[in-house]
């Protein structure tokens, strides 16, 4: 690993997430590009990849999105921090393997799973059958159904609460106004065997060509893996040292007064939760508010690239924007043009999407409310 020079101010940080997560320029590119570049998108909630790579792409078309997932080149499945993420295929194969033990980890080892009438064993030979069944898409209620013909009622939360997070399956699209909708279908996907902590370096590379510099405690937060793991994946890469970051050898890092535009980002952007100082994009002040205790994290305002309030749909089909500080009058003027894009993108789909979260706005801090 070659020392390189000087650590990183937060400024530079910032401005280098920005720059690798396609946020100063909405980018020329297509979606699986894209995807690639930004290299996991959240995707608990099915509107979020599409509105992150709105912020992203230049003339993104969603449809095209629509397309990537029904192909199969970008695929939608529990990965990292074991949740819900988009990837491409080629990155699907590689991060699921090196994610494996956590995901098995998640399941197996907890008290619901271990309070079941089955064993390890058994959900793995049951694995099996499943892979093979999913061979198509197959709804939740046609997987429990096999699973019970196979081992009966084994109790609650069941074994497809098990083995759809380690299983290997991704969600295939089942329609609605953005590909997936409440009641997802699973699909298995084609894995051919790799060695792990090959595919644990290649995870932690990736992480840093959309991340990076980053240190191993942040690469511990994006993925969940054992510093360990990560530690010995770290000597199989030719990597950059910044102080304690890490970076990739073409790695950019633009000027710290590099210009960063106003973005209405998605829940859960990825950009929020791929760090342990999450103050690269939120202010400490702000962390709390916009990120609950279960995780949950709210659509943001960026302002000069961090947060500086939230964003949600009306039922009027207007967009409200609150504030956490005082916003000057060209801040809110570019917030403007960047909402009234938003609603024509979301008009067409989903005009008051992220409407079920509604109770959150209750309590926020708005030093202003605008409404566009």
């Amino acid at each position: 690993m070659r020392i390189t020079g000087m650590t990183p101010t937060p400024r530079q940080l910032n401005r280098a997430t920005l720059d690798r997560q396609l946020l100063l320029r909405r980018e020329p590119v297509d979606v699986p590009g894209a995807v690639e570049r930004v290299v996991a998108i959240q995707a608990q909630e099915p509107a979020s990849p599409y509105i992150a790579l709105w912020n992203r792409v230049a003339g993104f078309d969603p449809a095209a999105l629509d397309e990537a997932f029904t192909s199969g080149a970008v695929r939608k499945a529990s990965l990292m921090r074991i949740t819900l993420h988009a990837v491409t295929a080629a990155d699907h194969a590689v991060f699921h393997h090196a994610m494996l033990p956590v995901l098995r980890a998640s399941r197996l080892y907890d008290k619901r799973f271990k309070a079941m009438d089955i064993t390890v064993e058994q959900a793995d030979a049951l694995l099996e059958h499943l892979l093979e069944f999913a061979a198509v898409p197959r709804a939740k209620a046609e997987i429990e159904e096999l699973l019970h013909a196979h081992v009966g009622d084994v109790g609650q939360p069941g074994v497809w609460w098990a083995l759809r997070t380690y299983g290997g399956l991704v969600h295939a699209p089942t329609g609605g106004p953005w590909s997936f909708g409440q009641r997802p279908s699973y699909l298995a996907a084609p894995a051919e065997p790799r060695e792990r902590l090959e595919c644990v370096a290649e995870l932690v590379r990736r992480y840093l060509t959309g991340f990076g510099p980053a240190t191993v405690a942040d690469v511990n937060q994006f993925t969940m893996l054992p510093r360990t793991t990560i530690r010995e994946a770290l000597e199989l890469l030719e990597l950059e040292r910044y102080g304690e970051y890490l970076d990739v050898p073409d790695g950019t890092i633009p000027d710290r007064d590099t210009l960063a535009p106003p973005r209405l980002m998605a829940m859960w952007d990825s950009t929020l939760l791929a760090y342990a100082d999450r103050g690269r994009i939120i202010p400490p002040e702000y962390r709390r508010v916009v990120i609950g205790n279960n995780g949950d994290t709210l659509p943001t305002l960026l302002v000069d690239g961090y947060v500086a309030g939230v964003w949600r749909p009306l039922a009027d089909g207007t967009i409200e924007m609150t504030a956490f500080h005082a916003l000057n009058d060209d801040q809110w003027a570019a917030l403007a043009v960047e909402a009234s894009e938003m609603r024509k993108f979301l008009g067409d789909r989903e005009p008051q999407v992220y409407r079920r979260y509604a109770r959150w706005w209750s309590g926020l801090p708005a030093h202003d409310v605008r409404i566009v």
